[in-house]
């Protein structure tokens, strides 16, 4: 009877060993990420299983956020385990499972940080193109490709509620009573009311345009539709820096109605040329700099066809057509003295030569055009020169807002115009010519003082 309660315990015994076998065919693998440096759980690493004779792919996951991960369903054998992680040390390491226990656990497995020294990292920025407050709106000009190589009336013409009259005036929400300063101050560069000089300086010497819609009264009066404030380039970059540059452009017109017979040829192509220059030396509590532009355009300034009836009868058929070339070289020099941290004197001056030649023609013919009665050609050579010498001191008081500036300005203007004539009949040739020299003194000295009422 003993002999057979023994062999029966054999058999179950052998039985049940085989069934656990059975059940522990496939194993669950685990682990916990964490980094060796902080000592936390990394989330979201990868995790891949690998046989170990070809490092054929068996299965992998990523971590959880806690840096747990869990791989199931894997056969006994000898495994690698490969964990990768941005800005660690990947590692690998052999596995060894068995059959013994459907869990593995392979506990905390750690991962080096990955140190390296980067190369030194630039961070640039762009100015905001519009910067809109109660007072004034401000347009960055600098940053507009768009508009480099071309002129400031040009920049001013895509601003909203600015235009442009056929004689060059500027206004403002339909109004032509604006004053246009350029940093803060009214020069001849800007006609001291009008606007002639804008279309010849170049808006890559520009930073930003001002618009105050509703100037308060320590503004002048010729502008109460508005004031535009053309502010210059100015680095404020330490040491030594600068930059040059250059923007061309090309046009084409178009001939709507070819020109009348016997005159010089009108432009088609309007080219354009704009190279720059601008030098900063910044240290300690001194900014020096200088910034020179010049500008060449060709234009066909005027191209106007007329047909004139008189009482008696006769018709005279006539053109007007006026090729222009222009240079404009300016010059900005200066320096920011800032004394303390209440203090600050600027002194600048501004040289402007503005050269425009112009060379018209103006014929007359009968009404077939068979028979020319006159022809008017002229040259006109026009140069303006400007020079501007300015000086600034502020003071900044503990409060916020709380300021005294002083200012004087001197400009000098000067227009010296030649003209030349030649009025060609059919009898005879007249010449004439005559010059037109003009100068313009205006020297200005200013204080204002604000303090807030609260």
């Amino acid at each position: 009877m003993k002999i057979k309660i023994f062999y029966l315990l054999a058999l179950l015994s052998f039985f049940s060993t085989s069934l656990l076998r059975a059940q522990n065919s496939t194993v669950t693998l685990s682990g916990l990420v964490k980094g060796k440096v902080p000592q936390a759980g990394l989330p979201f690493v990868n995790v891949v299983l690998l046989k170990e004779g070809d490092s054929s792919f068996v299965t992998g996951t990523v971590s959880n956020e806690s840096g747990r991960f869990t791989l199931t369903n894997i056969k006994s054998g000898n495994y690698f385990l490969q964990l990768s992680y941005t800005g660690f040390i990947s590692k690998t390491q052999p596995v060894l499972v068995g059959s013994l226990s459907s869990f593995l656990d392979l506990g905390i497995l750690e991962l080096m940080p990955d140190s390296k020294e980067l190369d030194a990292v630039v961070v640039t920025s762009q100015q905001d193109g519009l910067n809109n407050k109660m007072d004034k709106k401000s347009f960055a000009v600098a940053a507009n490709i768009a508009q480099s190589g071309g002129s400031v009336l040009q920049a001013l013409k895509n601003l909203p509620g600015i235009t442009s009259s056929q004689d060059g005036k500027v206004e403002l929400r339909g109004s032509d009573k604006v004053a246009i300063l350029i940093d803060g101050k009214q020069t001849a560069l800007t006609g001291f009311g009008g606007q002639t000089g804008l279309d010849n300086i170049p808006a890559s010497a520009i930073e930003r345009i001002e618009i105050i819609n509703n100037p308060s009264s320590k503004y002048d009066a010729n502008g109460n539709a508005g004031i535009i404030n053309i502010i210059y380039k100015k680095n404020r970059q330490e040491g030594f820096n600068g930059k040059a540059g250059i923007s061309t452009g090309l046009g084409a017109l178009w001939v709507k109605k070819e020109n009348l017979p016997g005159i010089r040829p009108q432009y088609q192509a309007t080219p354009k040329i704009n190279p720059s220059l601008s030098l900063n030396y910044r240290k300690n509590k001194v900014n020096a700099f200088l910034q020179a532009d010049w500008l060449y355009t060709e234009t066909l300034n005027k191209n106007e066809f007329v047909t004139r009836t008189f009482d008696n009868g006769t018709v005279i058929q006539q053109q007007t057509k006026r090729n222009r070339n222009t240079h404009f070289v300016t010059t900005k020099t200066g320096f920011d003295w800032n004394i303390n941290s209440q203090d600050m004197l600027t002194i600048s001056g501004l040289f402007g030569i503005e050269k425009i030649i112009d060379r018209g023609d103006q014929p007359f013919f009968n009404e077939d055009f068979s028979k020319r009665e006159r022809l008017w050609q002229f040259l006109e050579d026009e140069l303006k020169t400007t020079a501007v010498a300015s000086a600034a001191y502020q003071h900044k008081f503990r409060q916020a807002g709380h300021l005294l500036n002083v200012g004087f300005n001197y400009t000098f203007h000067r227009e010296d115009e030649k003209y030349n004539f030649e009025n060609t009949l059919p009898t005879y040739t007249g010449l004439d010519s005559f010059k037109l020299l003009s100068d313009e003194h205006v020297a200005d000295f200013n204080i204002d003082y604000v303090r807030p009422l609260k």
